[in-house]
């Protein structure tokens, strides 16, 4: 899919607590693996334990990532990395204190106002998604589906005049990734506030299709008393007592094929099938019904401040490739025009590491739609400090920047025929 960063609970740790999950004196490590053998004992300890949580699991020799590890971990921990001969360098002692001032926000009382200096909860984005449904005629209220726990994957429709083609958004697919929804949310308003002539263009000329939320479960758990910020997946229960299914992998195309895990305690973890997860096979159905009216599909990670395009099954190329490039150059450059933040990517396989079962892979695999992106917001590449809890401060400019590239990429995309 911030700030803090690491990882995951993609594991059982804490699932069941009564109390908020905590990472005092986790410590915080960087590692790689220089060598098969190095490669495969990572691979063998991502998901096999709760004392030893994996930021992103190990897919080839010299990728980054960071680590949480127990303190009662660390001795046996450290051993296994010397005698295998990974590459580490200790981070942070202490991984509560990368989230400690998050924590602190959410116990405070709610600002009566909705703004993007916070982060909100989900019945927040909820109330204000409805709010516009109420108060603005472009506006429509979706549903993207039902999760696990029997909530609705709540979105909006925002469209001036019929006719128009379509963009869908869906963020928040990994829910401890809230710079995703915030940046969404941020977006929606501007279609329906700014007088900028660019964003009315994107407002009036063409569809949206919004989905703040794709794994509200998650979310609201990232949030809850007795949950935990650095939770992913979501939240059905699967083997050896262990919570959710990683939702950016169970995707019916090419499912489970290579970057996904078979273990129930991973991060990765595929599912046991296919769509096997209700959130991404509702989901899913509820997109079947707009083929043939959607031109681009964007999707919302975060982090590492790359912007993605099939495939991440292989390192075969679309048949656009051609187009894609000129789009994606267009719109890496607009991101930076504000800011001067610097993205890259490319194709997902090549360009962050192989995964398959991702849903813009679906949605261009499947559903006639042209043109799918996936963009990893702020912080940058191997910010393993700095990584999910972003500071809330950051919401807006990442926000700005965002809907600049966006404007680009769909004025590029118009240019080249995708929506004529």
């Amino acid at each position: 899919m911030s700030k803090l960063l690491f990882l995951l609970l993609g594991v059982c740790l804490a699932v069941v607590s009564a109390q908020r999950a905590r990472y005092d004196n986790y410590h915080v490590y960087e590692i790689s693996a220089n060598n098969l053998k190095a490669l495969e004992l990572l691979k063998s300890i991502e998901g096999s334990s709760d004392s030893v949580l994996f930021l992103d699991s190990i897919h080839y020799l010299g990728q980054k990532a960071g680590v949480f590890v127990a303190p009662h971990k660390v001795p046996d921990f450290l051993k296994n990395l010397i005698d295998n001969e990974v590459t580490f360098e200790l981070k942070e002692k202490n991984a509560q204190s990368l989230i400690e001032a998050e924590e602190q926000d959410l116990a405070k009382p709610r600002a009566a106002v909705y703004d993007w200096t916070n982060y909100h909860d989900l019945e927040e984005n909820y109330a204000w998604l409805e709010s516009l449904a109420a108060n603005y005629p472009q506006v429509s209220l979706i549903e993207g589906g039902k999760t696990y726990e029997g909530r609705k994957i709540q979105g909006i429709k925002i469209s001036y005049k019929s006719g128009n083609p379509g963009i869908f958004i869906e963020a928040g697919i990994h829910s401890r990734e809230w710079i995703g929804p915030a940046t969404t949310t941020w977006i929606v308003n501007e279609l329906l506030t700014s007088s900028t002539p660019s964003v009315r263009d994107l407002a009036e000329n063409y569809d949206w299709y919004i989905i703040p939320h794709a794994n509200p479960d998650g979310y609201a758990y990232t949030r809850a008393s007795n949950g935990d910020r650095m939770w992913r997946r979501t939240r059905s229960k699967q083997a050896k007592g262990c919570y959710g299914v990683d939702a950016n992998r169970n995707w019916d195309f090419h499912w489970n094929e290579v970057g996904a895990s078979d273990k129930p305690c991973s991060d990765t973890f595929a599912g046991e099938s296919a769509f096997s997860e209700i959130e991404t096979k509702s989901l899913a159905d509820f997109i079947k019904t707009l083929k043939g009216k959607i031109g681009l599909y964007i999707s919302f990670h975060s982090y590492s401040q790359l912007l993605l395009y099939p495939y991440g099954h292989t390192q075969n190329l679309p048949a656009n490739i051609k187009d894609y490039r000129q789009i994606f150059d267009v719109a890496i450059k607009a991101m930076g025009n504000r800011y001067g933040t610097k993205y890259v990517g490319g194709n997902i396989y090549d360009a962050i590491y192989p995964a398959s079962g991702a849903s813009i892979d679906w949605a261009f695999g499947t559903q006639d739609v042209k043109l799918a992106f996936c963009y990893e917001l702020r912080p940058g590449k191997n910010a393993f400090l700095t990584g999910f809890n972003l500071p809330k401060e950051q919401i807006i400019p990442t926000s700005q920047e965002t809907l600049d590239s966006i404007t680009a990429m769909v004025a590029e995309s118009k240019k080249l025929g995708y929506f004529n």
